[in-house]
């Protein structure tokens, strides 16, 4: 490798080196500044479309900062006023800010416990998701009690059905959990498939890469759930699985 090279390779680490630093000091920022708000949209539960809104706003500061455009094509787009189950592939960190920019509805996460210990984002976190600890299987039966009384209130739930970010980054998709179906099927909610196809490369969990650029976004079919029972779900699931990896491995038709 040439001197030129180097530099060029030196010059482009130290680059993704201080825009990596740059995402936490402006996820800090944003979340400290928007505090006393989100004090406030967090008081009651019954203010919680205020919150999801100033979350939206948080969500897409992040974006446009960390030099992100959202490009978005929609199959079909979820009804307002209705509740439905979003899910989505998961990659990196992004793809709560970028769930959060192309999602209408208001909907509540459901996350892993493991984040409230976050300090100050921790503190908002609890109040405002679904936590649950998958190796604990009381604390995924609550999910479904608390699923269902957010969704009684209007609110639609998110959740990535893969339930961690693949550790190995030649995956294109890791097996799906069955809650996000057994939930939907429980409850009767549509199933509404988003496809995130840029963020493992624009912002995966290996420090040294990615760039700003173009993050896509695809709002497939939504699958009903009316008449299915819950002896489905393993179908469902598979059906949605093959649904977004197909339009991983054949990005190029976004």
């Amino acid at each position: 490798m040439s001197t030129f090279e180097n530099m060029k390779k030196l010059v482009g680490n130290v680059f993704r080196l201080l825009w990596r630093i740059w995402f936490y000091i402006l996820f800090g920022i944003v979340l400290l500044l928007g505090a006393p708000v989100l004090l406030i949209v967090t008081a009651k539960e019954k203010w919680y479309t205020l919150f999801f809104k100033t979350a939206q706003i948080w969500a897409k500061i992040i974006l446009i900062g960390m030099g992100f455009r959202v490009s978005q094509k929609v199959i079909e787009e979820a009804i307002p006023e209705k509740s439905y189950v979003f899910i989505a592939n998961h990659t990196s960190i992004i793809d709560i800010m970028l769930m959060l920019a192309v999602v209408k509805n208001p909907f509540v996460f459901v996350g892993k416990s493991e984040l409230a210990k976050i300090p100050v984002f921790g503190y908002f976190y609890k109040k405002t998701c679904i936590l649950v600890d998958r190796a604990d299987s009381k604390s995924r039966q609550q999910v479904f009690r608390e699923a269902q009384r957010r969704i009684d209130t209007g609110l639609s739930i998110c959740i990535f059905p893969e339930g961690l970010v693949p550790a190995d980054e030649s995956i294109v998709l890791y097996d799906f959990k069955k809650g996000a179906f057994r939930l939907a099927i429980k409850h009767k909610l549509p199933i509404a498939p988003i496809v995130f196809y840029d963020c493992k490369k624009y912002f995966s969990y290996t420090f040294f890469s990615g760039s700003p650029g173009v993050l896509r976004v695809k709002k497939l079919p939504i699958f009903s759930t009316e008449k299915l029972e819950i002896d489905a779900e393993k179908e469902l699931k598979k059906e949605a699985y093959n649904l977004i990896y197909q339009e991983l491995i054949n990005s190029e038709r976004f």
